[in-house]
């Protein structure tokens, strides 16, 4: 049996144009999103940061509110604009962030990983750049739990002799 061609062009690709078509994870995240949106997710300590990002004037939302408006610190600023400025994209993109969980340090370190992985998705030329910086590095370094019978992860009660 002899396969048809198709000469429908409605179907692209051998497939219909309102059909969905499946990709992996890999390649979904080098795709934008219904909203043109490039996604990237960052973590620190037990920091969560959920960034999207699209091409535009180059304003940055933390949790809805001004960059700086939410970090207060001149460190942490440099550090979630750090990427940005890495790859000369300040005032190319319009990022929006939501962080959850941790310390003001431990958001702003989540931030800057969560962008830089929204840029490597963006563009791959972005990579060596980004890689050089130590950008895409995610710091595995978390709080020790504490011990039973101790008070602390290490520290234990004073020891009394008598």
């Amino acid at each position: 049996m002899a396969k048809a061609k198709i000469t429908n062009p409605d179907i692209v690709g051998g497939k219909a144009e309102g059909e969905k078509t499946k990709f992996s994870a890999a390649d979904r995240k080098k795709i934008p999103d219904k909203g043109g949106y490039w996604w990237g997710t960052g973590r620190r300590k037990s920091s969560v940061a959920r960034v999207r990002m699209k091409p535009g004037s180059g304003k940055l939302l933390v949790n809805k509110r001004e960059l700086y408006d939410y970090f207060t610190g001149s460190r942490d600023r440099k550090a979630v604009v750090s990427p940005l400025k890495a790859v000369d994209a300040e005032k190319g993109f319009d990022v929006f962030i939501n962080i959850r969980g941790g310390g003001t340090t431990g958001q702003a370190e989540a931030a800057l990983l969560g962008i830089a992985r929204a840029l490597k998705n963006y563009d791959e030329n972005y990579l060596q750049s980004l890689r050089d910086g130590g950008y895409l590095t995610r710091d595995s370094r978390m709080v020790e739990r504490k011990k039973p019978g101790q008070r602390g992860a290490r520290r234990s009660f004073q020891f009394s002799k008598r």
